[in-house]
């Protein structure tokens, strides 16, 4: 609850200070990102360090433009990072791992938020109204899974805006940010 109270204070200053120019406006409402969250962390088996991929969940749904192998190549990379960070290692071929990360990523040309809410069973519900259309709205799941059971125990979905005209190292930048923040709350062990 304290997050979401932040989050809505975070968000009402940056649209306050966003005003008193239609560029700076336009640009804030474009850098703003929604994330909802669910499930139980405490659910994942804790005396192992070890995390390796779901062998079924991980999915890009974007148009012909986006290289859909380098975007997972990506997302690994990114979300190995932040896990070796809270202290935990990718499994190797001999070792149980103790929990298993699932990920997608979607852009609202190519899946939209009912779809989303089909398939991931949650919806962050960022508005694209009054946006240009130099950015699309991206979603971005994802699933923490006990190897043991097909169901998440957890999961985040966040949206926010790509800036489609930026270089692919700046957008590379602010999605690591953007895992980052969305698996904060993954204990560090």
């Amino acid at each position: 609850m304290m997050n979401k109270y932040i989050s809505i204070v975070v968000l009402g200053l940056s649209l306050l200070t966003a005003c008193s120019s239609t560029d700076s406006a336009e640009r804030a409402s474009a850098t703003r990102t929604t994330m909802v969250i669910s499930g139980d962390l405490s659910l994942i088996n804790s005396h192992s360090k070890a995390f390796s991929w779901h062998p079924t969940m991980f999915a890009v749904h974007a148009n012909d433009t986006v290289d859909s192998e380098m975007v997972i190549q990506h997302m690994q990379k990114a979300i190995t990072n932040v896990m070796q960070k809270k202290g935990y290692h990718l499994a190797n071929q001999n070792e149980t791992p103790s929990v298993l990360v699932g990920y997608g990523l979607a852009l609202e040309s190519e899946m939209s938020d009912k779809e989303i809410l089909k398939k991931a069973g949650l919806v962050a519900g960022l508005s694209t109204a009054g946006v240009d259309d130099k950015y699309e709205k991206g979603s971005v799941l994802v699933a923490l899974f006990n190897p043991m059971s097909p169901m998440p125990v957890w999961r985040v979905l966040a949206q926010g805006f790509t800036e489609l005209d930026k270089t692919t190292e700046q957008r590379e930048q602010r999605f690591e940010e953007l895992l980052s923040s969305m698996l904060k709350p993954v204990p560090v062990h």
